[in-house]
């Protein structure tokens, strides 16, 4: 009897459909039970994801080494493999030996030097002739002078006529005096060099305005967090027209990548302190002097993508957030490029955490193929169109082949598995994945935002939240200066202090724009700075 019905002979119709009902109650527990495995497993390999990332060290490199990788591999990959046979030789690839030794200082570096000459006897031959010079022996070594505090005493000389009082000269004042100097904070004991420093600090270096209250007074000067925190607020208020600038020059551009991260910001309008809010970046502009421009809004809603951009046209790189999609659906203009970054993010994650993750090592080696083309051809220095041409040709065939594969693992891979979630957003994303080949200055992900956005999400772990909006605006205006300045290989420091040097005296659009970074060079930065420290 193998369980069906035309084998039970007459049995009574009663007996039949016990039988009937048993066998339906046996498929339903299969059912049952099959869902419960998959749901195991899904748990299980969610498990060992968090586990991975708790305690190992973060990174998506590849495995370069084939041998290793092969352990990975499902047993359909390795079918018509041949297992190596032993030898008495062993051929080892031949490598660069890096070259060991101090990184040398860098040239930018101010730099004393210090003679240890010999004595004028010493100089003397036993011939009786002059020793001559004949090269330097030289070594270099680092010095570091702590923060170096001084007060600046501004006098200004007032004058008046003890004769006749100022009687003599009604159009001009009886009392003369020269004008204060500007200052970003007017009223106040701190100078464009000490909020630079104080601000570097905090949104650079990530050290909380309490805690350079504290190292404040172990050197006897009084600086309170609420001193910090007002300069701060009234610095962003002076650096409106440079950072509306910005955003022009980064909607002028012809690609813009954004990202959002969750932000606590206190004393909100109508809203709970425990409410998440955001913080928006947007990085565009000149491709070859990027600008960073943060924006802090209440919510994670398309509509503050759709604000931002305006009547922009042109390229728009994400990740596969879906309200990125709503801020463009009836928009012709927009292009949207994906992020390959998040696609193999999800790869990498599904070979750390899953018992068959071989099928996840595959999916890694098309996108760690795609990567290698985009390394190797950007160090190559070549023309715009040259690049995009050779590229296409390189990564097109790559593509396909990781496409047909993609296709195929849908088919037979558990959606809800980790590896099944990354086949399935891969493929989800995919027209907006290869839309990357179309011009040269978009790149196969949005690593630089992300890299952008990457201080703030570290200085959140050390001040936690925004004490107000006010206080969550001002953060987005320096972490906008900082984060440029980064992206243009310029000090944040000294961009800062230059910054603030100069926006008390800016009065037109032509000052302001002078102040944008590929308006300034380092070169010009370090010749400020040492200005000012003479």
């Amino acid at each position: 009897m193998d369980g069906t019905f035309d084998e039970l002979g007459d049995l009574d119709p009663k007996v039949k459909a016990y039988i009937e009902s048993l066998q339906n109650d046996i498929t339903a527990l299969d059912a049952k039970n099959h869902q419960w495995e998959s749901r195991y497993e899904q748990l299980a390999e969610e498990y060992r994801l968090l586990i991975y990332k708790r305690f190992v060290r973060s990174s998506e490199k590849g495995e370069t080494d084939e041998l290793q990788a092969s352990l990975f591999e499902e047993a359909e990959t390795n079918a018509t493999a041949e297992v190596p046979q032993a030898a008495d030789e062993v051929t080892v690839k031949s490598h660069k030996r890096t070259k060991v030794g101090r990184k040398p200082l860098d040239e930018k570096l101010p730099r004393i030097e210090i003679l240890h000459d010999i004595s004028d006897e010493e100089k003397r031959c036993a011939c009786g002739h002059e020793l001559t010079r004949i090269r330097d022996e030289v070594s270099e070594r680092l010095q570091v002078i702590p923060e170096q505090i001084y007060v600046e005493r501004h006098v200004r000389p007032l004058y008046a006529c003890k004769n006749c009082e100022g009687s003599g000269d009604e159009e001009r004042p009886a009392v003369r005096v020269a004008p204060a100097p500007p200052s970003i904070i007017p009223g106040s004991i701190v100078t464009s060099g000490l909020l630079a420093f104080i601000l570097v600090n905090k949104f650079c270096d990530h050290l909380p305005f309490y805690r350079q209250e504290q190292r404040f007074e172990r050197i006897g000067v009084g600086i309170s967090r609420q001193d910090m925190s007002n300069w701060t607020i009234g610095a962003y208020r002076k650096l409106g027209p440079l950072l509306e600038l910005m955003r022009q020059e980064i909607l002028k551009g012809p690609l813009i990548q954004m990202d959002e991260t969750p932000l606590q910001v206190l004393n909100e309008s109508e809203r709970a302190d425990t409410t998440k809010s955001y913080m928006w970046l947007a990085r565009g502009g000149p491709p070859r002097s990027p600008l960073v421009l943060y924006t802090y809004r209440t919510t994670r809603s398309g509509k503050q993508a759709r604000e931002f951009l305006g009547d922009y046209h042109g390229y728009l790189q994400t990740d596969g957030y879906a309200e990125y999609d709503r801020a463009i659906e009836d928009r012709t203009d927009v292009i949207h490029v994906g992020c390959w970054a998040h696609a193999r993010r999800k790869f990498f994650e599904a070979s750390k955490a899953s018992k068959t993750a071989g099928a996840a090592h595959e999916g890694l080696k098309y996108i760690q193929e795609l990567y290698r083309i985009e390394s190797e051809l950007r160090a190559q220095s070549l023309a715009d169109e040259q690049f995009a041409e050779r590229r296409r040709a390189l990564a097109q065939p790559n593509l396909e082949k990781l496409h047909a594969w993609l296709e195929k693992k849908a088919l037979t891979m558990v959606p809800s598995s980790l590896t099944g979630k990354a086949v399935h957003y891969t493929l989800g994303q995919w027209e907006k994945l290869i839309r990357y080949l179309e011009a040269p200055y978009l790149k196969p992900d949005t690593n630089d935002a992300e890299n952008a956005i990457r201080p703030f999400v570290l200085g959140r772990k050390n001040w936690l939240f925004a004490g107000s909006p006010a206080g969550a605006d001002a953060s987005c205006a320096i972490y906008s200066l900082i984060e440029t300045a980064k992206q243009n290989d310029l000090d944040p420091y000294a961009y800062l202090h230059y910054v603030f040097e100069r926006v008390p005296s800016a009065e037109t659009e032509e000052h302001w724009r002078e102040l944008l970074p590929q308006n300034i060079g380092s070169k010009k930065l370090q010749e400020f700075i040492l200005a000012a420290v003479r």
